[in-house]
Order: structure tokens, then C-alpha cells, then sequence
């Protein structure tokens, strides 16, 4: 059976000091280190200031650690921007773009996207990339064409060989720190919808190796049911990911979870 990478990422956001990345990582990597997670992926993307300390404290481990952005520049008079070089210097190997918050409040568009995975691919980071539908749009039965027309936009021009240079992102704007999940059958839906897109667009074996996240308030209560549907490789996780406890419980309903090692 194919067995695609399970990823269980927790996204930070603007939360988390030093003392507080450290501890987190103090509690978390012993923990991380008794287990056998084969194909399960541990990960977590702080703050730009506290990357290099989360990279330093989980060194050795098999946690992972990813930005939450990166400039579409790769140098130059740009305040307050982080080119995708100066993450590839830290040794950073993941960054999410396109998260719905980045687009609702700094205007970024899937072209905006398509620019910043063209210059993580160019620096050897793998991106995750998020897409998802408004709460209007879905009531409005229009997820299918946002959902296909984001896919179309993000990954213009974007080659994938192996289906393992990027990982993809459900994420229904409508759950997002509401405290909303989608059913399973609702986030199956979309996620069979994106990997049939990925059959058609690139090829099936893109398509069967590429893992497609969940993100939309997830937390250990919900996660085993979303992991049982076919399409569904792991979370995105935001709120949940912070409490140490949490996070290991989630890494371990991955761990069981499509005939991993448990």
C-alpha cells in the first residue's frame, strides 16, 4: 500500500516568545525521541525571530521546523521582508505561503503565491501551500471553482516530478479560529477534488505521492476522523499545535493512523 508522508504541522503564527520556543522544544523533543514515526512528520513553523533557536533545540531530532512566509524578492531595499536565501542559510527545509491569513490582510493573491514557491523551489524549501474557501463562497456553492481556480493560480508555471517538492493545504476559510471543522465528508470532498486535479494536471503519481493537509481547527478530538478519510495525509494545525500535550497526542494519532508503525 502506498504510504504517503503524514504530516503533523504546527502553524504559530504570532505566538511564542524565546523562553517559550524553548521550553516548548525542552518538553517536546524527548518526548519526540522515544518514538517511531516512520512516515509521520513532526513540524512546527515560530515567529522569523525564533527559527534559528527551533532548528538549534530540535537539531538531531526528527521535528521539523518551517517559516510561516518569505518575501517574493530575493534581495534588496525591501523593510521588513525575508528573502527565501536567507531561510535556505538557517538550513530551513519547509515555509508555508498562501496561509488565508496573508491573503485577508496583506492583500496576497495565488500570483503572489505562484512568485513565492518559484523562490522557495529555487532555494531547495519545500513550500505548503494553502488554498480554501470563504464561508460565503461555500454557501454560494462556488468551493469547486475557487478551489480549482487557486490550484490553476498557485502553480502556474510550477513543475512537480515526484509529487514530494510540495505540500498542499485545504484550509476552509470559514474555520479558521472559529472553533468550525469541516465534516470529514466535507474536507474528503475538497481533497479528493485537489488530488483528481493533480492527476489531470500532472501525473497519477504526483498526484498519489503529493500529502494534502487539513487546517481549520484541528485539535486531538477531531484529528483521528479527519486522518480516516482516503485523501486526507495530516493537519495544519494552529491553536492546538501551541500546548505541548497537545501537540505529542496529535503526533501520535498520526503515528496510528493509515497503517503507520504504532
Amino acid at each position: 500500500m502506498l504510504m504517503r508522508k503524514i504530516y503533523i504541522a504546527g502553524n504559530w503564527k504570532m505566538n511564542k516568545g524565546l523562553q517559550e520556543t524553548k521550553n516548548f522544544l525542552e518538553t517536546v523533543i524527548p518526548e519526540l525521541n522515544k518514538l517511531k514515526l516512520e512516515n509521520v512528520i513532526p513540524l512546527i513553523a515560530p515567529a522569523y525571530p525564533f527559527l534559528e533557536e527551533a532548528l538549534k533545540g530540535s537539531y538531531g531530532s526528527c521535528m521539523q521546523v518551517s517559516a510561516q512566509d518569505v518575501s517574493v524578492h530575493s534581495e534588496g531595499a525591501y523593510t521588513g521582508e525575508v528573502s527565501a536565501g536567507m531561510l535556505a542559510s538557517l538550513g530551513l527545509k519547509y515555509c508555508i505561503v498562501g496561509h488565508s491569513e496573508r491573503r485577508q490582510y496583506h492583500n496576497e493573491t495565488d500570483a503572489t503565491v505562484n512568485a513565492k514557491i518559484l523562490k522557495l523551489f529555487e532555494n531547495h524549501i519545500t513550500p505548503l501551500v494553502c488554498i480554501g474557501e470563504t464561508l460565503q463562497q461555500r454557501e454560494e456553492g462556488k468551493t469547486e471553482n475557487v478551489i480549482l481556480s487557486q490550484l490553476s493560480g498557485c502553480l502556474k508555471n510550477i513543475k512537480l516530478l515526484s509529487g514530494e517538492e510540495i505540500i498542499l493545504a485545504y484550509e476552509p476559510v470559514w474555520a479558521i479560529g472559529t472553533g468550525k471543522t469541516a465534516t470529514p465528508s466535507q474536507a474528503q470532498e475538497v481533497h479528493n477534488l485537489i488530488r483528481n486535479w493533480l492527476k489531470s494536471n500532472y501525473s497519477d503519481k504526483v498526484a498519489e505521492k503529493l500529502s494534502l493537509l487539513y487546517g481549520g481547527s484541528i485539535k486531538p478530538g477531531n484529528l483521528q476522523e479527519l486522518l480516516d478519510c482516503e485523501d486526507i495525509d495530516g493537519g495544519l494545525i494552529g491553536g492546538a499545535s501551541l500546548k505541548e500535550e497537545d501537540f505529542l497526542e496529535m503526533v501520535q494519532i498520526g503515528r496510528k493512523s493509515k497503517g503507520q508503525e504504532c
